[in-house]
């Protein structure tokens, strides 16, 4: 049914969204900062890339790999002013897992120049924590701070370390 105006009247109001979601700006965010690292040849969202033990991986050596893990929200009440209307606060974790495809001896015996061949993960994972640690990744985020770093033992020559940051979410 149409108004005096000849407008469209429709039974559901509309109501405007944020278009972009959280982790999607993180994800792009922590993209753009990592890209400043020398040395890193793929940085991507991790979708299982290394998942798959082939020969054949879908990256370039070394990589890194980047998700956000984990988020716990809680409630923080309505605010009619704002999009959504409850309003959440949330505690979220980012997970970079850093790799290399090693292939090179790094024993005491090898080469100099093999030995810093072999190491360079662990500059690697050096110079992106310096990037990350303290780096705000959302406009509605906290600083991203370290809370565990492991190496992933794996059987297919894959060097991998996966760093894990928390940071938090306001007003989402």
């Amino acid at each position: 049914m149409d108004n005096l105006l000849n407008i469209p009247v429709t039974s559901q109001a509309i109501v405007p969204q944020e278009d972009e979601s959280p982790e999607k700006e993180i994800l792009s965010n922590v993209k753009e900062c990592l890209s400043k690292v020398y040395g890193i040849r793929y940085i991507d969202e991790d979708w299982g890339q290394l998942d798959d033990y082939s020969p054949n991986f879908p990256v370039q050596w070394p990589c890194a790999l980047i998700d956000v893990s984990a988020i716990t929200y809680s409630n923080l009440g309505q605010d009619v002013l704002r999009i959504p209307n409850n309003r959440q606060q949330g505690e979220a974790q980012l997970t970079v897992k850093i790799a290399n495809l090693k292939l090179t001896n790094s024993s005491v015996m090898a080469p100099g120049t093999q030995q810093q061949e072999a190491a360079v993960i662990h500059q690697l994972r050096q110079q992106v924590h310096n990037k990350l640690h303290g780096f705000r990744p959302y406009a509605k985020a906290g600083k991203l701070i370290r809370v565990s770093m492991q190496r992933i033992r794996r059987d297919d020559g894959v060097q991998m370390y996966e760093i894990t940051y928390s940071f938090a979410l306001h007003n989402c």
